[in-house]
């Protein structure tokens, strides 16, 4: 792909957290995402197809924009984000086009998981 083609897409997207360790762990064993460390207080995470960073704040301010995962089976998405340490702060639901949970990571960021069936 060149530049034009990515042009006006989501190119990178950061969160803050207040333990950048704890961070790599939960997305690591939730969601197999990798991580290249530049300094002690951010991470630069790739998942595959979308890449992004989480950055040492003093605090995670909730609210924002929600990002989405997606997920072949919603079930076991849910139980890795459980085993990883998430919290799930909306269960499973029924939407048209499919299912979806919310969850907030060590840091508090809310993201949700969702899946066509």
């Amino acid at each position: 792909m060149t530049n034009t083609d990515n042009d006006r897409r989501i190119d990178y997207v950061e969160f803050g957290t207040d333990d950048v360790e704890a961070v790599k762990a939960f997305y690591a064993g939730a969601f197999g995402w990798t991580f290249t460390d530049f300094g002690p207080e951010y991470t630069s995470f790739e998942d595959g197809r979308l890449a992004g960073g989480f950055t040492k704040v003093d605090k995670v301010t909730a609210g924002g924009p929600l990002v989405v995962v997606f997920a072949v089976d919603l079930e076991a998405a849910a139980e890795k984000v459980r085993a990883s340490g998430g919290r799930i702060t909306v269960e499973p639901f029924a939407f048209p086009g499919g299912r979806r949970f919310h969850f907030h990571d060590p840091a508090g960021n809310e993201l949700a998981v969702w899946s066509e069936t």
